[in-house]
């Protein structure tokens, strides 16, 4: 059975969340229309790495492949709340990150197999993308990297005098290093315009945040450096887009970082390779029946007589045409040629902004 719109809830192997203001999710303030694209980006995004799952079992992925499945609600909800012009930087979780700000499938699925066709021409692989377009900064392979380099991107728009945001995502494992802490101290001190968004699925790569960390309410650390955040239930896309909002408008306004720790909850292991064996098979299923936010939101829709199940089956025949179309570009899509090993490795030009 699946709660009521404001409802906030965590899964249960989680604290409950300290759900205030922005996060309650109201269905009022969201129309049929963006209830119509939250169900298909949120979707688009499930069965595109359901199709990655599949083709890294054939082989045709290799390397790293660590899939979004259960947290599509963080990124579409915080998307809603973004303007052209803001970026966003996260780790190696991150094909939902880029389908969700607008990259293609066919790109982004030719990326993962490495073929030329692919956002980073077959050389990055599912850990490494970027898009320049889409203001989409990677992928991240080292845990917690990305959260400097985002703080680097906010200090490039403060320093060009825009009004744009910067959203870094990391995960609850990411929470605990050493870098994230020295780039909260340099963004509250600088007044920069960055949200850090703190993914907590509850089991970083494979450890009960209960057992690796005393502090679990990762938001309040930022609390020691003046910066303030708020816990969110992010298997609800509404109280999502409603927190990203409240936070844009604090960077926005020129107040400085802001901190969302997003709880959500990962249905397949760490990576590919991943048995998953640190939780039972019956709490991955209880989030999946009780909790899961593409079937929120269907029932939004259909409860709400914003859509027939007719409506809904095109949808998802359409996202079937797509995922399935990606994965046939990315068979075709040739390998790049051994000399472009030796291509981007130095840039051509240097851009100016003056």
């Amino acid at each position: 059975m699946a709660r009521k719109p404001t409802e906030a809830r965590t899964p249960e192997s989680a604290d409950t969340p300290n759900t205030s203001g922005a996060a309650a999710g109201a269905i009022s303030n969201v129309s049929r229309d963006e209830l119509l694209k939250f169900y298909r980006d949120m979707l688009l995004i499930r069965r595109f790495e359901e199709k990655a799952g599949q083709l890294y079992g054939m082989g045709l992925i290799g390397g790293f492949c660590h899939l979004y499945i259960g947290q599509e609600a963080v990124v579409v909800g915080l998307e809603a709340a973004t303007k052209e012009g803001d970026k966003r930087i996260t780790s190696y979780r991150d094909h939902g990150h880029m389908l969700a700000c607008g990259m293609e499938a066919n790109g982004v699925m030719a990326e993962l197999t490495g073929r030329i066709g692919g956002y980073s021409k077959g050389k990055g692989g599912s850990m490494h993308m970027f898009s320049r377009e889409r203001h989409f900064y990677g992928g991240h392979g080292i845990v917690g990297a990305q959260v400097p380099l985002g703080a680097g991107l906010a200090f490039a728009d403060k320093y060009l005098g825009n009004d744009n945001v910067t959203f870094v995502y990391f995960g609850d494992g990411a929470a605990n290093q050493g870098q994230v802490y020295e780039t909260y101290n340099m963004a509250e001190l600088w007044s920069l315009p960055v949200i850090f968004v703190i993914e907590n699925n509850q089991y970083a790569m494979g450890t009960s945040i209960k057992r690796s960390t005393k502090s679990t309410t990762l938001f309040g650390r930022g609390a020691a450096f003046g910066i303030p955040g708020e816990q969110v239930d992010g298997m609800d896309v509404l109280a999502v887009k409603a927190a990203g909002e409240k936070a844009v408008a604090h960077c926005r306004a020129g107040k400085g970082p802001y901190i969302l720790e997003v709880m959500t909850y990962r249905y397949r292991g760490h990576s590919m390779s991943d048995p998953a064996k640190y939780r039972t098979r019956e709490e991955v299923q209880k989030v999946r029946d009780e909790r899961d936010a593409i079937e929120h939101v269907r029932e939004l829709l259909l409860t709400g007589k914003h859509a027939t199940e007719d409506d809904l089956k095109a949808i998802d025949k359409e996202i079937k045409d797509i995922v399935n179309e990606s994965a046939e570009f990315s068979k075709e899509s040739p390998e790049p040629p051994l000399s472009d090993l030796w291509t981007d490795i130095y840039a051509d030009e240097i851009p100016s902004h003056a």
